[in-house]
């Protein structure tokens, strides 16, 4: 099982490979640090986590950012991801935004910047936070997902197959599930291209 990623987002560069360093340092030995310099790319890249039914732990995002702003992404990331912690880097002229994500993104902190050293600004609060997700973390089932017509004579061939080969699925209904609906738009596919089979890679 992959590990769970904490996604890191910023405009800027130079803050970005700053922020990746520390985070990196800190905690690459439980998480995967992911960088992203937009939020229209890190919602990409959470699409493809979520098709490989990854999980993400943990955002690191800045709220100044042209086109889509921290606190929008937070909003569009929490549909993706509704259980991941939110922090949102901020100036300190930006304190206000901040404030009122607290309750649009149901943020979870907010960090000025700079965050040096980062032993006494950024890491205690971030550690309290993945404190707080590891305790409410179950891991996701690691076999195969079949995005399915529940009656069609296809799906039922299909489950019967994986079931003799004694292959761990789980089922979803593409007409009543709406996770099912989100996957088949990550994957794009349609409803005629049903039933799909998502490994546990992505695939």
């Amino acid at each position: 099982m992959a590990k769970p990623a904490i996604i890191a987002v910023d405009d800027d560069p130079q803050v970005l490979r700053a922020v990746e360093g520390d985070l990196s340092r800190h905690y690459s030995d439980d998480y995967r640090v992911v960088a992203a310099s937009s939020g229209a790319e890190a919602l990409e890249v959470l699409e493809q986590l979520k098709l490989r039914d990854d999980e993400v732990a943990l955002f690191v995002v800045d709220q100044r950012m042209p086109e889509m702003t921290g606190v929008e992404f937070l909003e569009r990331a929490e549909a993706l991801f509704p259980r991941a912690r939110r922090t949102l880097l901020t100036a300190y002229a930006d304190t206000e935004a901040a404030i009122q994500a607290i309750n649009r993104a149901n943020l979870d902190y907010y960090i000025l910047k700079p965050w040096d050293p980062p032993e006494e600004k950024l890491y205690p609060i971030l550690d309290d936070l993945l404190d707080d997700w590891v305790a409410g973390y179950r891991p996701p089932f690691e076999g195969v997902r079949v995005i399915e017509h529940r009656w069609s004579p296809r799906s039922h061939d299909l489950k019967a197959f994986l079931a003799r080969n004694q292959v761990p699925y789980i089922a979803l209904d593409a007409a009543s599930d709406e996770e099912a609906q989100r996957l088949l738009t990550y994957a794009g596919v349609g409803p005629s291209d049903l039933p799909v089979v998502l490994l546990p890679d992505g695939g």
